[in-house]
């Protein structure tokens, strides 16, 4: 993976989407603070506490003409120069100097990030169908405060 991957863009709401950019957070057990969702039974809890999504993904669907742009699919954290094909589960992150977290599964995209695709096809972005192409959850190992432009840093 590239090492000068990064945190472009952090994201929070109070449920729903799109998730609204923050210069910081502070990563609990459950996730981001102060983020929260609509549909507690398909996000959030301890396996899906974060979701994470590439820039280059998100600006290689905007090239397909795609209205996405950094957090209207959801993810809570947007990430610049991470190899994303290489975000499988139980790759280990470190972002920032403080926060661990591990990828445990791609998120299914559902209806609500409809709008932020041509002809409202979100599938766009199925792992299913798309591989490559999906936002990943992510379980939190070690807790503390992130920030736009923290070092993301794969760990061995």
């Amino acid at each position: 993976m590239k090492e000068n991957a990064r945190i472009y863009q952090i994201n929070v709401s109070n449920g729903g989407v799109p998730k609204l950019p923050v210069p910081s957070a502070e990563v609990a057990l459950s996730g981001l603070v102060n983020d929260s969702h609509n549909d507690k039974l398909h996000h959030g809890g301890p396996t899906r506490a974060v979701c994470i999504y590439s820039l280059e993904v998100i600006t290689a669907l905007q090239a397909e003409g795609h209205p996405i742009y950094p957090g209207s699919a959801g993810e809570n954290i947007t990430i610049v120069g991470l190899d994303w094909p290489r975000v499988v589960a139980g790759l280990r992150l470190r972002l920032g100097e403080e926060v661990e977290i591990e990828i445990t599964q791609f998120a299914s995209p559902c209806t609500t990030i409809r709008k932020s695709f041509l002809n409202d096809d979100f599938n766009r972005i199925s792992w299913r169908t798309h591989a490559g192409w999906a936002r990943a959850y992510a379980r939190v190992l070690r807790l503390g405060r992130i920030a736009v432009g923290d070092t993301v840093t794969p760990i061995d």
